[in-house]
């Protein structure tokens, strides 16, 4: 996850690294001196650029252009920037110029409002409706990529938070993927008696704090979630002290890895039998395999359940987007992929790459582990929440997401942590409405 979605665990997010008016000259230095891999965001003859902050996904975003080429006649051409830290920068400096590359891999979400707001990006309500047309997109993610009315973004991927589990150490231990909350207790309960951590929970990168929050005030309240990050309801507000305290017995029980436990560490950690359970994005699954941990026999993974049993089931969701540049130098030749992005072909060759899920909800994952939590989520009719990460305004989430982080290192109360929580949402949310007006 990051600036436009994810990358590795041990880097930042977008908005952790706020745009700041000092950085002007050094980001326009970045720019000038080619801070990106490859070659120039400048027109190439049957290519699309595409700016993105994640080089591990080079491979895949050529692989999937070849399927494009066959219906545009265009491929792509991934131009990454090893800095995330900069990526934000030089994306936001660039975008209303001629230095613009063709393509942007950004967040959904609030994320992506903001990034709209500041002008600069192409109306794709258009190309959205199309695929809507043929049940290539869910209609629930509109509002995550749409900005008054607009959508802005189309999906890249489609990743859903879930706990991976050790298959070898369920099995030693008799213990079976939880349907329950009573039986993830149990199951917690055994792995700790055994000498083995039951949960990983990390605030390293500081972004990975929001994982246990979001899960939790979920899986007490989907409806309070959503509510929670529209701004329609306070933190101190019971469904979140219940989630918290949650939250807080588990450190207190022994269950969870130390805050600064790298998550970069959690596939190897499963596959040592030191950790039971690690929650983190279906994304990580390719994390699984470079572990040398093979789907449905090494690992499996389940949603977490609801904390009683009457509560409407949900999952939280994740989806990066592109954006088309208004000055993008191939404009015309950015639209024609994006436009074609979602066809099944296309994201075949891409989820097969990401071994996740696809945002074509009619293209079933590769990976086992991750197509079986596809129907699960479809058996279930679970109601898809918006990742925190997105779902409010970045730099309200960008504090909370601190005071997480100092809840988890032992430094503030539960009901600390909340209290500041909302005092920070009420002066975020006025000034984002403020300056929406």
């Amino acid at each position: 996850m990051s600036a436009s979605g994810r990358t590795s665990s041990a880097t930042a997010p977008l908005a952790r690294r706020r745009l700041l008016v000092g950085a002007a000259a050094g980001a326009a230095a970045l720019t000038a001196g080619g801070c990106a891999r490859g070659a120039s965001t400048s027109a190439q003859p049957g290519t699309t650029s595409i700016s993105n902050d994640n080089a591990t996904w080079d491979d895949g975003y050529r692989a999937a252009g070849r399927e494009l080429e066959k219906i545009t006649g265009f491929a792509l051409r991934p131009l990454s920037n090893p800095s995330v830290t900069s990526y934000q920068q030089v994306v936001q400096m660039t975008l209303q110029t001629s230095k613009a590359s063709d393509l942007v891999k950004w967040a959904s979400g609030y994320q992506l409002k903001r990034l709209a707001r500041a002008g600069g990006l192409t109306d794709l309500t258009h190309v959205w409706e199309g695929y809507a047309a043929k049940g290539w997109v869910r209609g629930t993610s509109r509002e995550a990529v749409s900005y008054r009315g607009k959508a802005f973004g189309i999906p890249l991927y489609e990743s859903y938070y879930v706990l991976f589990y050790s298959k070898p150490v369920f099995r030693k231990l008799g213990l079976s993927a939880p349907g329950s909350w009573e039986q993830l207790l149990r199951c917690a309960e055994v792995l700790k008696r055994n000498g083995i951590t039951p949960f990983l929970a990390s605030q390293v990168g500081g972004w990975p704090a929001i994982e246990w929050f979001q899960e939790l005030v979920s899986k007490v309240d989907p409806g309070f979630y959503g509510r929670l990050v529209a701004g329609e309801a306070s933190y101190t507000d019971e469904p979140a002290r219940q989630a918290m305290d949650i939250w807080h017995d588990f450190m207190r029980k022994g269950w969870m890895t130390p805050p600064d436990f790298d998550q970069a560490r959690g596939p190897g950690a499963l596959k040592e039998g030191t950790v039971g359970m690690f929650l983190h994005g279906t994304w990580q699954a390719s994390g699984m395999s470079a572990a040398g941990m093979k789907p449905g026999t090494d690992y499996g993974a389940f949603i977490l359940p609801t904390v009683r049993p009457s509560t409407p089931k949900s999952v939280i969701a994740e989806s990066g987007v592109f954006v088309v540049p208004g000055r993008a130098s191939s404009h015309e030749a950015a639209k024609a992929n994006v436009g074609a992005w979602l066809t099944p072909s296309v994201q075949r060759v891409w989820s097969d790459f990401l071994q996740d899920s696809s945002a074509n909800p009619t293209v079933r994952a590769g990976n086992p582990v991750v197509a079986e939590l596809q129907r699960d989520i479809a058996r279930n009719r679970r109601t898809a929440l918006v990742r925190y990460w997105e779902a409010s305004p970045p730099s309200l989430i960008q504090g909370n997401t601190n005071d997480l982080g100092g809840f988890m290192a032992g430094q503030t109360s539960p009901a600390t942590t909340l209290r500041r929580m909302q005092e920070r949402a009420h002066g975020e949310w006025a000034a984002w409405k403020r300056d929406e007006a």
